[in-house]
Parts: structure tokens; sequence; C-alpha cells
């Protein structure tokens, strides 16, 4: 190819470019960084590249910019600001390399600087917009935790002669799930429980949470009887929500009720996990409430129910899927997949409700990350040795 003006396109490239002698003197400049910095032309031959930049570029130019030209003879790429004749600073982008010297010619370094104003505004932005996601984000979590703190009891109310623990673990801070549970008196000799689950994160799972724990409290007001109780539920969730089939709930309710040196326990289940017993003979197994379907799914679910005593050293446990579930592993295995978690409670029992839920915790927090979901725990008990009877006044 002939014809090419090579001095045309050196001095009307769309990049400045500059040749320094080895002491930082401009020895040519092209018409485009003179004209980006306002000088009149040949106003930057022999002038001190170090003085076109401010201060704190000049501080980079000296002790990096320099000093890599020299020991590697290449400059990747830096951004500065450069000023210009009337002392506007404009940011460049900056990539060099050494012609190195020989007996005809000394060293010089080749600059080629990019106007970088378009770059750092796009940084600016950037950095507004990541801190502005930042506040958002923050706000997000503070408005979940309180959404999170608004489904669960300030404080459990067990009979006398009853010991009751609680812990709720949350998966992600940065979103509400579905889990709930309360213990609360009924009347002077019946307290009323449950725990549960609803299907779904987020403000739409907590929604049906809150709806879920006021019809519970209702429904054993009007009718305490375990199994009425949760057909209730379902009638509140299919006529009043018109819920979808996925913010379907599993719940386990029941009554406590003094008798003896303990307490009788009514159950009903609508689909959920089966309750531990921590007997106080060291054994430990499920409770039989497995065959319920969960509530807001059909119209008439069938709810299993059962009964059972608790004596002294006796404690009962109920959970989420958020512990069985738990990933253990990189593969898909669970954590309960192979029944370790009635190992676990077996290894555990005798406890008291406050040793089993911090037994509970403390797993929690070895499974680590694997814990997906969030997992709430309700665990009461008759100490041994105690008269519950007696000390509920009965």
């Amino acid at each position: 190819m002939t014809g090419l003006d090579f001095e045309d396109f050196w001095d009307k490239s769309p990049s400045g470019h500059l040749i320094l002698a080895a002491d930082g003197r401009i020895v040519s400049a092209n018409a485009t960084i003179v004209g980006w910095l306002r000088y009149p032309k040949g106003a930057l031959h022999e002038k001190s590249f170090a003085d076109l930049l401010t201060t704190g570029g000049r501080i980079h130019y000296e002790t990096h910019f320099v000093p890599l030209l020299r020991m590697t003879g290449t400059l990747e790429g830096v951004t500065v600001d450069m000023l210009a004749s009337d002392g506007e600073r404009l940011p460049m982008f900056l990539t060099a390399n050494v012609k190195a010297a020989t007996a005809e010619s000394p060293e010089l370094w080749r600059v080629t600087a990019v106007d970088a104003s378009d770059r750092r505004a796009y940084e600016r932005e950037l950095l507004a917009e990541r801190r502005r996601a930042e506040t958002e984000h923050e706000r997000a979590r503070a408005f979940a935790e309180r959404l999170r703190r608004s489904l669960h009891p300030p404080l459990l109310s067990p009979p006398p002669g009853l010991e009751a623990a609680d812990h709720y673990h949350t998966a992600s801070a940065d979103d509400v799930g579905g889990d709930f549970y309360d213990l609360f008196p009924l009347s002077p000799n019946t307290w009323g429980f449950f725990l549960g689950d609803v299907a779904g994160k987020g403000v739409d799972a907590a929604v049906v949470t809150t709806l879920t724990r006021y019809v519970l409290r209702s429904a054993a007001v009007f009718d305490d009887a375990p199994v009425q109780v949760l057909h209730n539920l379902n009638t509140v969730l299919h006529q009043q929500l018109g819920i979808e089939r996925h913010r379907l709930c599993t719940v386990v309710y029941g009554n406590l009720t003094p008798r003896d040196a303990g307490f009788d326990v009514d159950l009903a289940s609508a689909g959920h996990l089966p309750p531990l017993l921590l007997a106080g003979d060291g054994n430990a197994y499920f409770a039989d409430t497995i065959g319920g379907q969960a509530v807001g799914m059909i119209e008439d679910p069938h709810i299993f129910s059962s009964r059972m005593h608790l004596g002294p050293g006796d404690t009962l446990v109920l959970y989420t899927d958020g512990l069985t579930e738990a990933r253990v592993g990189p593969g898909v295995e669970r954590y309960d997949d192979d029944g370790a978690l009635l190992r676990f409670a077996r290894r555990q029992a005798p406890a008291s409700a406050a040793e089993i839920v911090e037994a509970v915790r403390g797993l929690l927090d070895e499974l680590g990350t694997g814990v997906e979901d969030d997992a709430a725990v309700l665990a009461f008990g008759v100490p041994r040795g105690g008269d519950a009877q007696a000390e509920a006044g009965f």
C-alpha cells in the first residue's frame, strides 16, 4: 500500500502520543494530546512530563511509572489526572514502552494517552450504584430481620412444672422463611403449642405465616381439639386467602394437660415431620404422627392425631425441615437421609429442653452453609423429680 501520510496519522491519531527522553523531557507530542491539554503548538517541547500531572499523579509517576519502565521496558496501563493549561484535571489512561538506546540514537520512551473521562464517569456511576445497592441491601436485611422477629413469640409461656426452650436458625439474613411456633395458655389447666412451616420464602410466605399463627391461636380458643384446630386453619387458608397450592403449610398442633407427675400431650399433625421424644430412661424415638396431609392444599385433608404422656425426665422436640434437609457434602445427600437425626437424639438422651435445644443449635452451626432453609426448634420437658400437678396447683 502506498501514499500513506504517516505524519497525519501521528498528529491526528484518536489517542495522544508523546515521546520522552530518558529524563522525562518531552521530545515530541502529537496534535491530539496538545489539543486535549489546550496548549499552543510546540509548547510541550522540552517540557517535563511530570509537570503535566497533578501532585498525586506526579508521585505515582516517580514511584511507579518510571521504575517500572526502567525495569521491564513496558507499562501496561495506569490512570492518572493530567493538567490542562488552564488547570483543569483531565483523566487519562496511559500505556508506554521503551525504545532502547543505540549507537545512533538515545533511549526514548513512547507514551500513549487515551481520554478516560467517560471511563472515570462510568466508574463513579458504578461506585455510586454499588453504594445504592449496598444501602438497599442493608435496608432489605433490616426489614427481613424485623419481619422475622415479628413472626416468632417474644416469650414462651410454659405451664408450671414444664421447662421449655426454643431456637430459630436463620439460613439467610436477606430473606424471610415460613417457620413458626408458639406455646401459650388456653385455660387454667390446658396449654396449647404449635410448630410449622409455610412453603416458600419472602413477604408472601410471611403474610401466610402471620395469618397461620393468628388462626391457630384463635381456633384453639374456639375449639381446642387439635384435629379441629388444624381443620379450621385449612378452611381459613382456602376461603379467606384463596391460597395457591405452593403456599401449603405443614404444622403440628397440640395441647398439654397436667396429670400425675407430668403432662398428657394431645397431638395433631398436618403433614409435618414427627416430633422426637427423648425419654427419661435414655431412649429416643419419633412420635407416631406420620400420615397427615398439609393444610392449604386440599379442601378436607387427613389430619393424624396421637396421644402421649410426658413423665419426669421426658422431653418432646419439634423441628422444621431446615434441619433434616440440610445438605451434607458436595452432592445431593441431606442430613437425615439415613436416620442421622434419631441417632443424634439418642446420643443426647436423656436431656432437658434447654440441653437438647443447645445441642441442636450446635448441630446447625456444624452443618454451616449446608443449612439452606430456616430451621425452628421447640422443646419442652418435665424436670426429673418434679410434680407438675403440685407445682401448678391442681
